[in-house]
């Protein structure tokens, strides 16, 4: 029975509890060790000064079908997502929506009916796509975003409004350095996939409540077991399997260990079993781009012309109104992905030069905030660049398996792309006992 076998899975964000809920299913015994008191990892919630708020902002995708599928088995109600149609609305510059029609048809009609995209815009768009659907979306190794808009004659608009700020969005990393056919997979599977593959979700309640305490509530009734507040310091090996150092005390051994950790966190615990060191210097050498996520609380006179909107002059590439999500009505968040000359502003002046930006580009004076609140994950993604060599699954040691955002796959690091490693590291657990 598989109840019998007992699995570790250190990290409780979206990819250890992704594989967590696949192997309780399963009937595996399931022990989650997580050092935070928080569930959610890098997507999660924070109570800073009394205001509840997430680390950052995450859009889902239609295309995100494990992740749908992941919150249909811990019975999340589908009304904690909003679901739009692809938008790109600038408030000085393109607007674009996606029409209600089958693929292609939805893109194509949204170009054609967009505002502030001239005659050249719209050919070279639509180009664009044709250019890399004829290529299947392969792209020559080692291409750079830059270089594939520069080969495809895009416009300065398009560069500027549309692919270069979806590109750092997606791959949170600057366009001269972003890897192409990362792009290329992300736009195959979402913009040329079928129409409600481009659909935007956007949470309407935090990351952690999202998806995380919803799997942790499915595992409690399947016997599993979550340990917060528990850092995991080392992974001793032996003949009768692992067993983990931990700042609380367990004597408990493991048949299998699932390393869901940070990539940054992940080469310590490697080098700890005495036989993965080589992998531990790949995954430490994987660099690294920040998030920065400013919250301003600006109140209920404050409306966004949409839930999201792009953002251009200033250090913020978009805006979200949570107030539309359910939250505190006027609550903006302005993030800020990547590297750039933003990291040498303190707080107060960030603070104050997103709210510049954003009078700016709305053309009307807002209220000072009631309340700010800055947060900057400073290796929120790894820098999905076309040199970058990313660690799949396995380890030299069996029953050893990785899982995080950061591993091979044909995605950036993304939500989708954590639970995918999660799935697929419980099934690799299966094929390992011989239930696969």
């Amino acid at each position: 029975m598989n109840a019998m076998r007992s699995i570790a899975i250190i990290g409780a964000g979206y990819a250890g509890m992704a594989c967590a809920v696949e192997l309780a299913a399963a009937g595996f015994q399931v022990n989650v060790f997580e050092r935070s008191h928080v569930l959610g990892g890098r997507a999660r919630v924070l109570d800073k000064n009394g205001h509840r708020v997430d680390n950052g902002q995450h859009i889902l995708l239609g295309a995100y079908t494990e992740l749908e599928r992941l919150l249909r088995a811990t019975r999340v109600s589908p009304k904690v997502l909003e679901r739009r149609p692809l938008t790109l609305y600038y408030p000085d510059g393109p607007r674009l929506r996606a029409a209600r029609l089958p693929a292609p048809l939805h893109l194509a009609l949204g170009v054609l009916r967009a505002r502030g995209l001239g005659h050249d815009d719209r050919k070279a768009m639509l180009r664009f796509m044709r250019w890399l659907k004829q290529r299947e979306f392969r792209l020559a190794p080692g291409t750079t975003v830059r270089t594939l808009l520069h080969e495809t004659a895009q416009t300065r608009t398009l560069r500027e409004r549309i692919w270069g700020p979806l590109c750092v969005a997606a791959l949170n990393t600057p366009v001269d350095q972003a890897c192409a056919q990362t792009f290329a997979n992300v736009l195959r599977d979402s913009i040329a996939a079928h129409a409600g593959a481009s659909d935007l979700l956007l949470p309407r309640v935090d990351l952690s409540e999202l998806f995380p305490v919803q799997a942790a509530r499915y595992l409690a009734v399947r016997r599993g077991k979550i340990r917060t507040g528990t850092t995991v310091q080392a992974i001793v090996v032996d003949d009768d399997g692992f067993r983990l150092e931990c700042d609380q005390p367990t004597r408990q051994r493991f048949d299998q260990v699932i390393v869901a950790v940070a990539p940054y966190h992940c080469g310590t615990l490697l080098r700890s079993t005495g036989r993965c060191d080589r992998l531990a210097a790949l995954v430490d050498a994987i660099p690294h781009e920040p998030i920065t996520t400013s919250y301003l609380a600006l109140g209920p006179s404050v409306r966004l012309p949409e839930v999201m909107i792009g953002l251009a002059d200033g250090p913020a590439q978009w805006a979200f109104d949570l107030g539309v999500l359910g939250r505190e009505t006027g609550l903006i968040a302005c993030v800020i992905s990547a590297s750039g000359p933003h990291s040498r502003l303190d707080r107060e002046e960030l603070e104050i030069a997103i709210h510049r930006q954003l009078e700016q580009q709305l053309q009307q004076r807002l209220p000072a905030p009631q309340w700010t609140q800055t947060i900057t994950e400073k290796r929120a993604t790894f820098a999905c660049r076309p040199d970058v060599v990313r660690p799949d699954l396995r380890t030299p040691l069996p029953g050893l398996w990785l899982a995080g955002d950061y591993l091979q796959s044909p995605y950036p690091a993304t939500l989708e792309s954590a639970v995918r490693s999660g799935v697929a590291a419980a099934r690799a657990v299966m094929r390992h006992t011989g239930q696969g």
